[in-house]
C-alpha cells in the first residue's frame, strides 16, 4: 500500500525516455499518402488534409489564403450556410488555414459520424465554386480587420521584420493592404482552386480511436479525385531571398502610443542545418521559455515588459532567430541595450550546468506535452514529413537537448548571437 505520507520523488524530465508513436501509412490509389495515427481511447478523430497551396505557388498577393478560406463558402449543391450546418448538425468543426508553402483543411469530429462527414469535404474539394458575393463579403470583412489592426503597433512591427528578413517580394515577407484585398477577382481564385485543391499536391493525416473502415471511407470519398502525390520536386518552388541593407529602423505609427513593440531578428538556416537543433537549446537559455535570461533580466530585473521571447522560425526555405517584445516607448531603447548584452554575457562566458539543466528540462517537458495525445502525435509527424525529415531528427533533437554542453553552446553564441548581424525594428 501506499504510504502517502512520504511525497514521491521528483523526476526530471531528462530522466524520461521518450518515444515518438509510429504511423501506419497507406496509399490511396490516386497515389495521395495517408499517415493514419491510432491513439487514444475517446471515439474522437482529426482528419488534415494538407496541400502545397500556400502563398509560395501564388503569382498575385492574396489569392492563396482567399482561395483557402473560401473553399467551403459554396458548392453548386449546397451554399454556404447549407455547408457550414451540416458539419454543425454532427457536432463537428472544419477548418481551413493557409501558410507559406502549404495549406490546411481540418476536420475534428466523432468517429461515428465520419462517413456522413467525408462526401462533404469531397464535395468542396471537387466542387467549391467561389460565389461572387461571398468573395465581395470576405474583402469588406478582410479591409475592415486591416484597417484595425495596422493601429497596433505589434502588427506593424511583425509583418515589416519579415519583409527586412526576406524581402518585400518573398512569400514569407510579403504583406497585405487594402488594395490588394480589393483586386483579389474570382476567376483568379477559381484557377488556383483547380490547380492547387482539384488537381494538387496532397497528403492526409488521420488521428484518433481509429474506426474500423476508416481507410475504406478515406479511399471511397478521396481515392479516385484527381488529386496528386506530394512528393514531386519539380513543383517546388524556391524564391529568392534578399534581405534589407538597413538593419535599423524606427517607425512612427500612433503619435499618442505610449507603447513600442520592439523585433530583433537575423536570418538563420532552416531545420536541415546542423546547427538548428543545437540553437533550440541556446535560444531556450536566452529567450525561448518564461524563465530564460531575457525574461529574467527585461521583465524580472528591469519591469520594462510584461514578457519577451525569442524562437527560431518555422521556415521550410529558411528560418529566422527572432526576440520579440513590447515595452514602453520610453524605456524601449534600454530594452533593445539589455538584449545585447544577454547575447555578449553568452558569448564570453560559459553557460552554468544548473542552468543548462533547467533548459533542457523544459525542452524534454515541451516535447513530453506535444505527445499527449493522438492530435499532438499527428502535429509532431506533420511537422517533421512536411519538412523532409523522419524519426531519425525526432530522436537526435532528444539528444542534442540532453547533451549538448556549455563550450558548444558558447561556440554557437559567437557564431550566432552577434549584434550586427541582427535586423533591429522599433514601432511607436
Amino acid at each position: 500500500m501506499v504510504n502517502r505520507t512520504i511525497a514521491p520523488k521528483i523526476k526530471d524530465a531528462v530522466e524520461f525516455e521518450l518515444k515518438l508513436p509510429p504511423y501506419r501509412k497507406h496509399t490511396l490509389r490516386n497515389g495521395v499518402e495517408v499517415f493514419a495515427i491510432d491513439l487514444g481511447s475517446l471515439d474522437t478523430l482529426m482528419i488534415n488534409w494538407v496541400f502545397y497551396a500556400g502563398n509560395c505557388y501564388e503569382e498575385k498577393n492574396l489569392v492563396a489564403a482567399a482561395a483557402n478560406s473560401l473553399i467551403k463558402n459554396g458548392t453548386s449543391k449546397h451554399n454556404a450556410f447549407a455547408i457550414n450546418e451540416h458539419f454543425e448538425y454532427y457536432g463537428s468543426y472544419f477548418n481551413r488555414s493557409s501558410n507559406h508553402e502549404t495549406a490546411d483543411l481540418t476536420l475534428h469530429c466523432l468517429s461515428k459520424h465520419v462517413s456522413e462527414l467525408l462526401p462533404m469535404v469531397s464535395e468542396i474539394l471537387t466542387d467549391s465554386v467561389y460565389p461572387e458575393e461571398e468573395l465581395s463579403i470576405y474583402k469588406k470583412n478582410k479591409q475592415q480587420h486591416l484597417q484595425v489592426s495596422l493601429k497596433k503597433s505589434e502588427f506593424v512591427a511583425s509583418r515589416l521584420i519579415d519583409a527586412y528578413l526576406f524581402g518585400k517580394e518573398h512569400p514569407y515577407g510579403r504583406y497585405s493592404s487594402l488594395e490588394d484585398y480589393a483586386g483579389l477577382e474570382r476567376r483568379e481564385l477559381q484557377d488556383y482552386y483547380r490547380k492547387y485543391y482539384q488537381q494538387g499536391r496532397c497528403l492526409i493525416f488521420v488521428a484518433g480511436k481509429l474506426p474500423p473502415g476508416i481507410l475504406e471511407e478515406l479511399e471511397k470519398n478521396f481515392g479516385s479525385l484527381p488529386l496528386r502525390p506530394h512528393q514531386d520536386e519539380a513543383a517546388v518552388i524556391n524564391h529568392p531571398i534578399v534581405p534589407a541593407t538597413q538593419k535599423k529602423y524606427t517607425i512612427q505609427n500612433d503619435p499618442n502610443g505610449v507603447q513600442g513593440s520592439i523585433r530583433i531578428a537575423r536570418n538563420f538556416p532552416n531545420r536541415h542545418h546542423p546547427d538548428f537543433q543545437k540553437m533550440q537549446v541556446l535560444n531556450n537559455v536566452f529567450g525561448g521559455f518564461f524563465g530564460s535570461r531575457l525574461m529574467d533580466n527585461i521583465r524580472e530585473d528591469k519591469g520594462y515588459t510584461y514578457g519577451i521571447y525569442s524562437y527560431l522560425m518555422n521556415g521550410k526555405q529558411e528560418s529566422a532567430l527572432m526576440i520579440s517584445t513590447e515595452a514602453g516607448k520610453e524605456v524601449a531603447p534600454a530594452t533593445i541595450e539589455e538584449v545585447y548584452k544577454e547575447m555578449q554575457l553568452l558569448r564570453e562566458e560559459p553557460i552554468e550546468e544548473e542552468e543548462l539543466q533547467m533548459a533542457r528540462n523544459y525542452m524534454i517537458g515541451t516535447i513530453l506535452g506535444d505527445l499527449d495525445g493522438p492530435f499532438q502525435v499527428a502535429g509532431r509527424w506533420k511537422n517533421l514529413l512536411l519538412n523532409g525529415l523522419d524519426e531519425r531528427y525526432f530522436y537526435e533533437s532528444i539528444r542534442v537537448a540532453k547533451t549538448i554542453g556549455p563550450a558548444e553552446l558558447q561556440e554557437l553564441a559567437n557564431k550566432y548571437l552577434v549584434a550586427e548581424d541582427f535586423f533591429e525594428l522599433t514601432v511607436i
